[in-house]
């Protein structure tokens, strides 16, 4: 369900440009309900400042919040029409949540952002400045990670380190889903068919000209975050798995290697029991039967691997190419 005042939004109007733009920003909640009022008041102070160029949208994903988060949008609502709000069934997630708010969002540019105001919304017009020269994408990127503990600092830079190694487009350090994206970015994420999405490596996998701002992240102000260190593991190996064929195709290669070597050892031991033979009976036949097996079925799964990777690949259902723009013959396009 999607209510603005007491209207219902079609989900898939194509918004048409004009002098006046509509900026939509993505705002996942769950159990948030003291965080709203002041995020919607800072909101209000920053497109204040940006005169008659721009109008907003707040759009709220309530991800299945057990707390009075739904009852506080809809009350506030009433007073503001800038106020949307989609209602999920249950928790499906932060990534499912921010692609609902994408797939419901009108702007001709799309702002995701977090409601605990740790994603400054005074950085909107820096990114807004960047988006009128004409980048599609404006990166948000911690300056520094000196608010976080020792762990999650560490974690977050093996994390990064690791995907950036294994995946097959590499994602900034220190860049999460506070970023600005043009509606031609969008149309081109809503077309994406993954179903386990990490949407870091989304946003950047589909190019066009990208921007960056920095800033130093403040302390959160209100309620807890609801991401514990298991949840953040389980985050990160989507993260991996969703963007990279490269664990399942290393076997392919260690397979083979093992399979070599394993065929090398196993003619050694034949010339061995060949030339000066061997105490025990059946020894060489046993172990040249293992090794040969062994380093085969190996191989074997690397191959297997190589036909995995691939039905991944396609049952992602990414486009095969994007479109920046088209030039025609006589000045069209």
């Amino acid at each position: 369900m999607i209510e603005r005042g007491a209207r219902t939004r079609p989900t898939t109007r194509t918004p048409q440009r004009s002098d006046v733009r509509l900026v939509s920003l993505v705002v996942p909640v769950y159990d948030e309900q003291d965080a709203i009022p002041p995020f919607l008041d800072r909101i209000a102070q920053v497109f204040a400042t940006l005169g008659p160029g721009y109008r907003y949208e707040v759009i709220f994903v309530n991800d299945g919040s057990r707390d009075a988060t739904e009852f506080v949008i809809r009350s506030r609502m009433q007073t503001d029409n800038h106020v949307s709000l989609v209602n999920l069934s249950r928790n499906f997630g932060k990534e499912a949540a921010l692609s609902a708010g994408l797939d419901h969002a009108e702007g001709d540019a799309c702002i995701p952002i977090d409601v605990d105001l740790q994603d400054p919304p005074e950085l909107i017009p820096e990114m807004l400045e960047h988006w009128d020269r004409g980048a599609k994408v404006v990166n948000a990127r911690r300056a520094s990670r000196g608010s976080d503990t020792w762990i999650k600092r560490s974690s977050a830079a093996g994390f990064y380190r690791v995907f950036n190694v294994l995946a097959d487009q590499s994602i900034p350090a220190n860049v999460g889903d506070f970023r600005l994206l043009d509606r031609q970015v969008v149309e081109v994420l809503r077309g994406m068919g993954e179903r386990v999405r990490f949407n870091k490596a989304l946003f950047n996998w589909v190019g066009f000209e990208t921007a960056e701002v920095t800033f130093e992240r403040p302390e959160r102000r209100t309620g807890n975050s609801a991401w514990s260190y298991w949840r953040l593991w389980n985050f990160a190996l989507d993260g991996i798995f969703s963007s990279s064929t490269t664990p399942l195709r290393v076997w392919t290669y260690v397979g083979g290697t093992l399979a070599v070597l394993s065929m090398l050892y196993a003619f050694v031991i034949f010339l061995r029991t060949m030339i000066v033979g061997i105490d025990v009976p059946g020894y060489a036949s046993t172990l040249i039967l293992i090794l040969l097996f062994g380093g085969l079925n190996l191989f074997a799964i690397g191959i297997l691997g190589e036909y995995i990777a691939r039905i991944y690949s396609e049952v992602r259902e990414r486009p095969l190419y994007v479109l920046r723009s088209v030039h025609k013959a006589g000045g069209q396009g």
